[in-house]
């Protein structure tokens, strides 16, 4: 995806972002930076995230499914999704909140599974 793309999808997000270095951190985690529809945990995620089909439903962005094999849909999705599930995360750039909602759901900041995975994408942006 150009830079251009990539701005665009982040304004139609609103608020107070998270910085461009976490989404690219996330991508790098999730798929290595990959992209397209690339399917991962056994069949259950798509695209360049690694979005969920429960986790689509709930951020309630319009769109398919499908369309998460789309880098800029997916950040779209997630940015929807973690607003949803941790507005004063994001609102405050809280970006280790972030990374765990995304990976362990709406209460995955609660989940010690869920530190290791923020730690690796803390890492990837260089913080």
């Amino acid at each position: 995806m150009n830079r251009l793309a990539f701005f665009l999808a982040l304004a139609a997000t609103a608020h107070a972002a998270p910085p461009e270095s976490f989404w690219r951190a996330l991508h790098v985690v999730e798929t290595g930076g990959k992209r397209g529809p690339i399917i991962g945990d056994n069949g259950k995620a798509l695209g360049p995230l690694q979005i969920h089909r429960s986790y689509w439903q709930d951020a309630r962005v319009s769109g398919r499914y499908e369309d998460c094999a789309d880098l800029a849909y997916s950040i779209k999705v997630a940015s929807s999704y973690l607003q949803r599930y941790a507005p004063k995360a994001w609102q405050a750039g809280d970006t280790m909140t972030l990374a765990r909602i995304h990976n362990g759901g709406p209460n995955g900041d609660k989940k010690p599974a869920t530190l290791r995975y923020a730690e690796k994408v803390k890492r990837a942006a260089g913080k």
